[in-house]
């Protein structure tokens, strides 16, 4: 063992007499556990946070949506079938966007009213597996010549059917303030629907305004012809949205807008993203205070041990060698700080994803507090604790290399 190393471990290990210095030692080793500890969960919570409004807002949106420039897309499924061939692009289905009143149960109340293609909804969204009641299947078009004998089917948000007062199979209005010229004014369309499912996301944005029909349901409720407002479009890498939707772009060529989710979605991801930031700074400054304790502990111990350090000089140690001591004697402080900090949060982390006995108001979308570790969170927040210790040993280490053995046993 060099004797750097020996000597490091020896004053770790305070006599009876230097009881006080290892006490500050112990609490130094307490506060980079505490601090590591803490980033690791606040990270695991917000990365949680932000994982799960991810997939509620993807499980009812698609991840890049393409438009035409100040026009519908009358070729839709040429467009569509073009869009597969697109490297990235995993599935494609239509839809059509629009805002309608909906009254029913002796309640009314404005939605949005997306009509979809049930058939190729599901490669595209997960609105399927979230319907608790009903199926999409009720929205499959009208056969010619039915249109009076089978009403047009209509899938609610669950806060949607509250507020309207309806159940599955009942039968709410479709009403839409833009309608035809006449010479009595504009006269409203009105289409009755007969309830075939009741979705339920979790976020009451989505379950108390959107309503989906069909595509030939909206296409007659709003009077067009053969074509759509866009085409939502499944990415094959979720990460890769944005740059799947620059390849659109260009393979479309001018004329047409691919949007990725991430691009929709600014505002509230980069909320998440701040408080994020914030969280993580409010935390590191409790490794920063851990940091001050080793840099008093190991002032503290060159003070105590001023005698020893000259005679080492006049041994033949050389500044260098003294400097490593106190190193290594913060460096294993900061060390084993971070070690039980690590230990301590990741098995913080399992008990809070694995029990959820924290639950959440009904505010937020998620019932029970969310937890995902990042192995790069994890590891980012040890390197940074041991740099901060690290740093917090310069100044004593540079300080023990300054005595001057002449000085220091001039008296003895």
């Amino acid at each position: 063992m060099q004797f750097e190393w020996f000597i490091c471990l020896r004053y770790l290990k305070a006599k009876r007499k230097q009881g006080f210095i290892s006490l500050i030692s112990f609490i130094s080793v307490a506060g980079v556990m505490v601090g590591v500890m803490a980033l690791i969960v606040v990270l695991a919570v917000m990365t949680g946070f932000t994982s799960e409004f991810r997939d509620k807002i993807l499980g009812i949106n698609s991840h890049v949506v393409v438009q035409q420039f100040g026009d519908n897309i009358p070729d839709y499924r040429a467009l569509s079938e073009k869009l597969r061939q697109i490297p990235g692009v995993g599935g494609t289905t239509p839809y059509i966007y629009t805002q309608a009143m909906l009254t029913g149960g002796g309640a009314g109340t404005g939605a949005v009213l997306r009509g979809l293609d049930p058939e190729s909804a599901g490669s595209v969204l997960s609105l399927p597996a979230q319907i608790k009641e009903g199926s999409l299947a009720g929205l499959a078009p009208e056969e010619a010549g039915r249109w009076e004998k089978r009403l047009p089917g209509i899938v609610l948000g669950k806060d949607l059917a509250q507020q309207l007062r309806v159940s599955l199979h009942d039968k709410v209005r479709l009403i839409s303030a833009a309608g035809p010229l006449t010479p009595m004014g504009v006269l409203p369309r009105i289409t009755t629907c007969q309830v075939v499912g009741i979705f339920d996301t979790g976020m009451y944005e989505y379950d108390s305004t959107l309503a989906y029909v069909s595509l030939a349901t909206a296409q007659k409720f709003l009077d067009l012809p053969d074509t759509v407002h866009g085409i939502e479009i499944k990415t094959t890498n979720l990460d890769q949205a944005d740059r799947i939707a620059r390849r659109i772009e260009e393979s479309l060529g001018p004329g047409f807008l691919a949007k990725d989710w991430m691009q929709m979605n600014r505002n509230i991801f980069s909320a998440l993203r701040l408080e994020k930031t914030a969280l993580s700074v409010i935390m590191a400054l409790v490794v920063l205070v851990a940091a001050f304790n080793i840099v008093s502990t190991l002032i503290m111990v060159v003070m105590e041990k001023n005698k020893d350090i000259a005679i080492l000089k006049s041994m033949g140690a050389t500044s260098a060698s003294i400097m490593r001591i106190f190193i290594y004697e913060g460096l294993v402080i900061g060390l084993v700080g971070t070690g039980l900090g690590v230990l301590g949060g990741l098995g913080l982390c399992e008990i809070l994803s694995r029990y959820k006995f924290i639950e959440l108001p009904e505010v937020y979308p998620i019932s029970t507090l969310p937890v995902l570790v990042l192995p790069s969170d994890v590891i980012s927040i040890a390197v940074a604790a041991v740099f901060i210790t690290f740093a917090a040993t310069l100044y004593p280490s540079w300080q023990a290399a300054r005595v001057d053995p002449a000085v220091a046993l001039r008296y003895e």
